[in-house]
């Protein structure tokens, strides 16, 4: 017998998988699969943890959610309740955010290549805008001046867990080079914006601050630039977010400590050396917060051997979770009746959809696995349902909070119906 070591909120129950106190079995059971399952505990835990680290060393602190992670209502809604503030990369991300309780000045916009119809949203909704380029702000301007803006510098230095997810440095899109960022300040004071603030992001899923750290070091000599040449004193300074999660057993999760050590406390002292008032410091943790707080339950359709190999047909495809097709990421997956028995066979866990890349796991060795068993994808609740599809003409999964030690649906399972809601026939 084989005793596999879990993470809260997992547990083993003599063999089998509980998730924050729930059979995940029963779930399956009682909701079908395929099935998100969310604990709304860990998410509170994962923002407390974060928030009271870095407030220890910086009391100005604000954590804003970038929601592109996971916009479940619910999910927004418990964030905002522990006093949370949004980053938002689109108007229907606003729109989400509003609905669930975030009042327009808990709200960051960061977007790119923006409409002139989305400004004029956000302007109407009383939205700081981050901006992206001189032509966004030139457009903006011409809209309205708005109070507030803030800028998002490219610190030419990016990082992440996938060339896809790294969001600066001379490759990217986002952001303005420092001249640049410089000349949008300029504009913007000329048109008699009062407060301001600056802002960088350099990628998604690291879990080594090394990169980060250079980052924040080229953020604040370009914030000293602008105030120095500018007479501009920053509201806020945006560190971004993109801190990464341990998704395969061997990594080790982001050092809280050694993080604001390194980064708070430096972004404390340089702010004060470079004499930059008390501006609020903002960081963006997205995956961070939402990502080992939900699970993904499959269930097994088909075993089919070859002469090359096994595989594991389920019920999620790339259509539920895009991630290992899209980035060749790794999801730990654990047969949810069998954590006790050793694994003695090497399996691809592959979905229903119509592509050969359709392969949420692959050589993973696995217990003897039987049609009917159900599998756990984990750390699921980051960019599993908010990048799922309806490809190959499939309804998308249901989503189960865990309240309390109670399910709560928290979403429904998409049916046949939904499939035609929005699309008009022309009759032949």
């Amino acid at each position: 017998m084989v005793k596999r070591k879990l993470c809260e909120p997992l547990e083993n129950h003599k063999g089998n998988l509980y998730f924050d106190g729930l059979s995940v079995e029963e779930l399956a059971k009682k909701y079908d699969t395929p099935l998100y399952v969310i604990s709304e505990k860990r998410i509170r835990e994962n923002y407390n943890r974060l928030y009271t680290a870095v407030a220890s060393k910086y009391k100005d602190v604000r954590i804003y959610y970038a929601c592109k992670a996971n916009t479940n209502l619910t999910v927004l809604k418990i964030l905002q309740s522990e006093g949370a503030y949004l980053d938002a990369v689109s108007p229907c991300e606003v729109f989400m955010g509003l609905n669930s309780g975030f009042t327009p000045d808990r709200i960051l916009f960061t977007g790119t290549s923006v409409r002139n119809d989305e400004l004029k949203f956000l302007v109407d909704a009383g939205i700081t805008v981050n901006i992206d380029s001189q032509s966004e702000l030139d457009r903006l301007l011409k809209i309205a001046v708005p109070p507030t803006i803030s800028v998002r510098v490219n610190p030419e230095i990016g990082d992440g867990h996938h060339d896809h997810c790294i969001t600066a440095g001379p490759q990217t899109k986002f952001g303005l080079w420092e001249e640049d960022a410089l000349k949008v300040y300029a504009t913007a004071k000329k048109a008699r914006v009062e407060r301001f603030g600056i802002h960088m992001h350099i990628g998604s899923g690291f879990l080594g601050i090394d990169s980060y750290v250079q980052a924040v070091k080229k953020l604040l000599s370009i914030a000293k630039r602008v105030h120095d040449e500018l007479d501009i004193v920053f509201d806020f300074i945006d560190l971004g977010g993109g801190f990464g999660v341990p998704y395969h057993p061997d990594e080790k999760e982001l050092n809280l400590s050694e993080f604001t050590s390194k980064v708070v406390s430096r972004f404390k002292s340089k702010v004060k050396d470079y004499h930059l008032g008390k501006p609020f410091l903002h960081i963006e943790p997205g995956r961070y917060l939402v990502c080992d707080a939900s699970i993904l339950l499959t269930t097994v359709n088909t075993v089919k051997v070859t002469p090359h190999r096994k595989f594991l047909g389920v019920d999620a495809g790339f259509n539920t979770l895009v991630r290992p097709a899209m980035y060749g990421a790794y999801h730990q997956v654990l047969v949810a009746n069998k954590l006790d028995r050793k694994n003695t066979e090497t399996f691809d866990v592959v979905g229903p959809i119509c592509e050969s890349g359709d392969v949420l796991a692959k050589d993973r060795e696995l217990p003897s696995v039987v049609e009917g068993d159900v599998l756990a994808i984990l750390n699921a609740g980051a960019y599993g349902f908010s990048m799922s599809s309806q490809y190959n003409s499939r309804p998308r999964a249901a989503e189960v909070m865990i309240r309390q030690g109670k399910p709560v649906l928290v979403r429904e399972r998409e049916q046949f119906q939904d499939l035609l809601a929005t699309q008009r026939t022309v009759q032949q």
